[in-house]
C-alpha cells in the first residue's frame, strides 16, 4: 500500500482519507463528540418524521418542508459519518474510487437541496406571517410537492458534473486525500492535470445557485421583520422575532461554514489545513443536529406531541380545538 502512495498511476482504484492532518494525536477523541453529535441529529430528525407522521394536525406545508428538511440531514450527514468515524477508530482510511465520487456527489446533491428547502421554508414563514388569510390557499399540497419536486431535480442535475469533471482527470502523483471526506477540491487538487475548470464550477454553484437562495431567503425575512415590526402589541412582536431569530441562526449555521470552506479551500493558503477540515465536518454535523431543536422542538405543536411521548403529569393530548392552530404558531 505504501508503494501506490508514491508511485505514478492513472486513476487509483482507491484513495486514502487521512482524517484530519496535524491532528494525528487527537484522533483518540475527536470521533467522541462527532458520534455523540451524529447520535443525536439521528434521534432528533427521525422524531421530527415520526411526530409529523403520526400526528394528522401536523399534516400542512411547514411540516412537510421540516419533514424533507430531515430527510436530507439524514442522508447528508450518514454519507459521510460513518466513514469519518471508522477511519478515527479502526483506522479504516481506505475508499474505493467509486465510492469516493458516489459520497462527492451525495454530498453536494444533497447541501444543495438542503439550501433549497430552507429557502422554502424561510417563504413558508413569509406567507404565514405577511399574509396568514391566504397561506392554506398559497401553499397547497400540490404547492408543496412541486416545490419539494424541483429542490430534487435541481441538486441532482447540479451536483452531477462534480463527480464526472473529478473521474476524466488523471492522478498520477498520489492518492492520499488530506480531508476526512472525498470532498470536490481536495480530490481535484490530486490531479496532474489543469482542473480550473472543477473549480470554476463549483464557485459557480457557490455564487449563482447557493447566492441566489441566500438571496431569496435575506428577502423573505426584511418582508417578515417588517411585518414583525408593524404588530400591535410588544408581546407579539418580541415572541415572532424570537422565533425568527432562531431560524435565521440556524439558516447561518448552514450556509457560513460553507462558503467559508469553499473559499478558503481555494485560495485561503495561510489558513491551517486542521482548522479547514474541522470546519468541513461542522458544516455537515451542525445543520442536522440543530435544525430539529429550532424547527422542531421551538414549534409548538411538534414541541407538545413530542412531550406526549414520555408520561408526565400535567400533560395532556391534543384537544379537538387543538386543530384550529394556525400553522404560523411557534
Amino acid at each position: 500500500m505504501s508503494d501506490s502512495n508514491t508511485t505514478d498511476f492513472t486513476n487509483p482504484s482507491t484513495f486514502i482519507l487521512m482524517g484530519i492532518p496535524g491532528l494525528e494525536a487527537a484522533h483518540v477523541w475527536i470521533p467522541t463528540p462527532f458520534c455523540t453529535i451524529y447520535t443525536i441529529a439521528i434521534l432528533g430528525n427521525v422524531s421530527i418524521l415520526f411526530i409529523v407522521k403520526m400526528e394528522p394536525i401536523l399534516h400542512g406545508p411547514m411540516y412537510y418542508f421540516l419533514c424533507m428538511l430531515a430527510v436530507t440531514d439524514l442522508v447528508l450527514s450518514t454519507s459521510t459519518m460513518p466513514k469519518v468515524l471508522n477511519i478515527f477508530w479502526f483506522n479504516s482510511t481506505e475508499i474505493d474510487f467509486s465510492a469516493c465520487l458516489t459520497q462527492m456527489y451525495s454530498i453536494h446533491c444533497f447541501s444543495a437541496m438542503e439550501s433549497g428547502i430552507l429557502v422554502a421554508l424561510a417563504l413558508d414563514r413569509y406567507v404565514a406571517i405577511c399574509h396568514p388569510l391566504r397561506h392554506s390557499t398559497i401553499l397547497t399540497n400540490s404547492v408543496v410537492a412541486k416545490i419539494g419536486l424541483a429542490a430534487v431535480l435541481r441538486s441532482s442535475i447540479l451536483a452531477f458534473p462534480y463527480p464526472f469533471l473529478a473521474r476524466r482527470w488523471p492522478y498520477c502523483r498520489t492518492n492520499i486525500i488530506p480531508h476526512s471526506y472525498c470532498e470536490h477540491i481536495a480530490v481535484v487538487n490530486l490531479a496532474c492535470a489543469d482542473t480550473r475548470l472543477s473549480s470554476y464550477y463549483g464557485l459557480f454553484i457557490l455564487f449563482s445557485v447557493i447566492g441566489l437562495d441566500v438571496f431569496f431567503i435575506t428577502v423573505s425575512y426584511i418582508q417578515i421583520l417588517r411585518a414583525i415590526f408593524s404588530l400591535p402589541t410588544k408581546d407579539a412582536r418580541i415572541k415572532t422575532f424570537g422565533t425568527c431569530g432562531s431560524h435565521l441562526c440556524a439558516i447561518l449555521v448552514f450556509y457560513i461554514p460553507d462558503f467559508f470552506s469553499s473559499i478558503t479551500h481555494r485560495f485561503g493558503h495561510n489558513v491551517p489545513l486542521h482548522f479547514l477540515i474541522l470546519m468541513a465536518n461542522v458544516y455537515l454535523l451542525m445543520p442536522p443536529l440543530l435544525h430539529p431543536i429550532i424547527y422542531g422542538v421551538r414549534t409548538k405543536q411538534i414541541r407538545e406531541r413530542l412531550l406526549q411521548l414520555f408520561p408526565h403529569k400535567g400533560i395532556s393530548k391534543f384537544s379537538p380545538g387543538d386543530r384550529g392552530l394556525r400553522l404560523s404558531s411557534v
